[in-house]
């Protein structure tokens, strides 16, 4: 965190202040966690007179949140019908691979040229606790480490735009990693896989890290719509 000046009390300004969150994006992450946890599966339609109820809210904020979600892609409007959660086609979700890779790829290339060691420090904690469920492959603890190894890696990159395309991403790939859980025939070859891709990074090998990413997203969407060749290792 920089220290700054703070001149009117002649003193450097340890913390920055606090942020605070309008209601519109309170809603809208909490209609986020509540998408991408599968509390609102696909195809599903969200009522404003129930959502408004259950989040104690009044419909304007609430609708000002659905409205962003819609923008992302999350929530689709049907004329006549209302809002749904996106139902995610095998085109779809090979759309949603195509930008996750982009954007996962553009995070390693980043951390390569940052050279920042608390970053693999970061990502080698990451995997540790997806060792954690080696005998687990298909649980949802190890699904969910999976997915924030993925976090972590683009938010090393200190990239905000890069971050906030992941942030849509990441809901869309956790309702496919759903559908993925019980793909998994090994924990070992599913950790392994993300362990070389740490050490890729680790020692600065550009080509390497960026092809280990190309696999591991092949094979991520192979599980799903069974294209193209899958890698050895797993991935998701």
């Amino acid at each position: 965190m920089s220290v700054s000046q703070d001149n009117s009390q002649g003193r450097k300004r340890i913390l920055t202040p606090l942020v605070q969150e309008s209601t519109p994006a309170i809603i809208a992450r909490k209609l986020h966690d509540a998408i991408a946890s599968g509390n609102f599966p696909p195809g599903s339609q969200l009522t404003e007179s129930g959502l408004a109820a259950d989040l104690g809210v009044s419909r304007g904020p609430l609708r000002e949140a659905m409205q962003r979600l819609t923008a992302e892609g999350l929530l689709v409007s049907h004329r006549n019908r209302g809002l749904f959660v996106v139902s995610m086609d095998d085109d779809d979700i090979r759309d949603m691979y195509v930008a996750r890779t982009a954007v996962e790829r553009a995070a390693v290339a980043e951390l390569i040229v940052r050279r920042d060691s608390g970053a693999v420090d970061d990502l080698n904690d990451a995997v540790a606790r997806m060792r954690a469920f080696i005998d687990h492959p298909n649980s949802a603890e190890m699904a969910e480490a999976d997915m924030e190894f993925h976090q972590i890696l683009v938010e090393h990159a200190h990239s905000q735009r890069l971050s906030r395309l992941h942030e849509t991403i990441l809901v869309e790939t956790r309702m496919c990693l759903r559908a993925m859980r019980g793909t998994y025939s090994s924990g070992k070859e599913r950790i392994d896989e993300h362990q070389a891709l740490v050490d890729a990074i680790a020692a600065g090998d550009a080509p390497a890290a960026d092809r280990l990413m190309i696999e591991h997203m092949k094979d991520g969407l192979h599980r799903l719509v069974g294209v193209g060749e899958p890698s050895e290792a797993s991935s998701a």
